[in-house]
């Protein structure tokens, strides 16, 4: 069988940080590192659950939410996975990220989806673990050097 290819990246030299993961026709996989992996240091559920709210809906309604195919967490809690069509360039994927994140940083009000009728487990979502999350990959990102944003080797 054939591997998949995230698993096919060295997770022993994985830092946080935005990566192109993969293309697949005119879709780009975006890797939304937000831990090192395999460190001990993962996102709890809550906080994982209220960023993918706040992070979907936010850029859903951005200038590029109609080339938006899906955000959505890894299950090994290190990050997200952004899917964006090719009418966007790296580049402005990356910009966006950082405005949203922002976005989620100066949030005033309830997380989005935050009800019964709306989530299947509404009550595991803080909007304060969704602005710390928000906050620390922002400074990530605001320090990744590597702009190609490929995976290190």
């Amino acid at each position: 069988m054939d591997r998949i290819k995230s698993f096919t990246i060295n997770h022993d030299v994985l830092t946080p940080g935005f990566y192109i993961s993969r293309e697949d026709g005119d879709v780009i996989t975006y890797d939304l590192r937000t831990r090192k992996p395999n460190a001990g240091d993962y996102m709890d559920n809550a906080a994982m659950h209220s960023l993918e709210h706040m992070f979907a809906t936010y850029i859903r309604n951005s200038d590029m939410g109609n080339d938006v195919v899906y955000f959505g967490p890894m299950g090994c809690q290190t990050g997200f996975y952004l899917l964006v069509r090719k009418n966007r360039s790296p580049k402005e994927v990356f910009e966006m990220t950082k405005k949203v994140l922002q976005q989620i940083y100066d949030h005033e009000g309830a997380v989005f989806g935050a009800s019964a009728k709306e989530c299947g487990h509404y009550e595991n979502l803080s909007l304060a673990a969704a602005k710390a999350e928000a906050a620390a990959y922002l400074t990530v990102l605001e320090n990744q050097k590597n702009m190609e944003f490929t995976y290190p080797e």
